[in-house]
């Protein structure tokens, strides 16, 4: 059985170049790749194209990126909790492209399973739609949106083995399993890594075939976005 296992982050990072096209898995900072995006700042690669759902915080996830300006473009369906991300696209440093939260996702999952186009109702007569081919099905108007081409897909889950199939848990399945496999060259990163063989197959969400790079992570903060409790 091939063994997609690398040593850390650095090993799973490299080939990363500036001016790439890179997906992120997560919603918010739910699920988010926290090692891989850290070594990203690290390497200090730039003029970045980002396709995550959206940016996260000033201070964490893709903010951390977004302070050091190494991202060029955010493709993302909402500016969530981040101001910088917010300040950043109202002056004109970045360029953002947002798409409907289901259309992104939808644009993901086409790039994995290989279809270079698919038509949907979302964003007709909008923004969204123009300069792209609109057609009517069943008396509806639709557009016509083309599948991702990224270089990079990067991707966190809860388990996983050396094989590089992958488990995830609740929520943090979000972006994560539609983007393994739509890019040219995917990286998991794991909260557990186990030898092949282990995992019930029947509880695997991603197969190995979609992954090329598997590493474990270390020191995950988790933060949660908006902390809500009840009051005493």
């Amino acid at each position: 059985m091939i063994s997609r296992k690398v040593n850390n982050v650095k090993e799973a990072l490299e080939g990363i170049q500036d001016g790439q096209t890179i997906m992120l898995g997560g919603f918010g900072l739910c699920g988010i790749p926290e090692n891989s995006i850290a070594e990203l700042v690290n390497k200090n690669v730039t003029d970045l194209t980002c396709i995550s759902n959206n940016a996260g915080i000033d201070d964490f996830g893709l903010g951390l990126l977004l302070q050091k300006r190494q991202i060029k473009k955010m493709i993302s369906s909402y500016v969530g909790e981040n101001a910088e991300f917010e300040r950043q696209m109202l002056s004109g440093e970045l360029d953002v492209e947002l798409t409907p939260q289901g259309t992104l996702a939808e644009k993901c999952r086409a790039a994995q399973a290989g279809i270079p186009a698919f038509f949907t109702p979302a964003g007709f007569g909008t923004e969204v739609a123009e300069g792209k081919e609109t057609r009517e099905f069943n008396g509806k108007m639709h557009v016509m949106e083309l599948a991702y081409k990224a270089d990079f897909s990067i991707v966190k889950a809860w388990k996983g083995d050396e094989a590089g199939n992958l488990i995830f848990k609740g929520t943090a399945r979000n972006f994560n399993a539609c983007m393994a496999g739509a890019a040219k060259i995917t990286i998991a990163e794991v909260e557990e890594l186990v030898p092949a063989g282990t995992l019930n197959p029947n509880e695997i969400h991603i197969p190995g075939i979609m992954v090329n790079r598997i590493f474990q992570g270390e020191k995950f903060e988790k933060r949660i976005e908006q902390r809500t409790v009840r009051q005493k």
